[in-house]
């Protein structure tokens, strides 16, 4: 019987193991399937609460909304379950803004639902920015992004 090389065998063990082993967000446990192109920004999210909750921030420093983000918070944003990490008195709320052809430099407002969904089937090229805020302290952080035609934009 032939003798496989120790480098022959590591070889074939790693393609066997990659045919098994999936890299993907959704191969992960608990982690929700997201659309192509997604960023998610809960990591860099955790490290500034963290960093507050040690005395490294102050209030002033994490809860710094502008006016305008403050005004959309109130007027036309999805509420959110979650808590507000910093004051912890309110539920924080989501605004999305959506970029792209023909629209203001500034983005657009979404309100809706129905709005994201007919922007999704224009042509060009739209990304949509989510953002997490407490209308109550001003605290804000980028939640996501993504594309709103990843198929089309490819």
């Amino acid at each position: 019987m032939d003798r496989i090389s120790p480098p022959r065998v590591r070889r074939a063990i790693r393609s066997l193991a990659s045919l098994f082993v999936s890299f993907t967000a959704g191969s992960i446990r608990g982690v929700e399937r997201r659309t192509p192109g997604e960023v998610d920004y809960r990591l860099a999210r955790q490290h500034l609460i963290s960093e507050y909750r040690k005395g490294r921030l102050a209030q002033h420093e994490v809860c710094d909304a502008h006016p305008e983000l403050m005004r959309a918070a109130r007027e036309c944003a999805q509420p959110s379950r979650e808590d507000c990490p910093i004051c912890e008195a309110h539920k924080l709320v989501l605004v999305s803004y959506v970029f792209g052809p023909r629209l203001p430099s500034f983005g657009r407002c979404i309100t809706s639902a129905k709005e994201l969904k007919a922007l999704s089937k224009r042509s060009g090229e739209f990304s949509c920015y989510v953002v997490e805020v407490c209308p109550s302290c001003s605290w804000n952080h980028l939640a996501r992004t993504f594309l709103l035609n990843p198929a089309r934009s490819a």
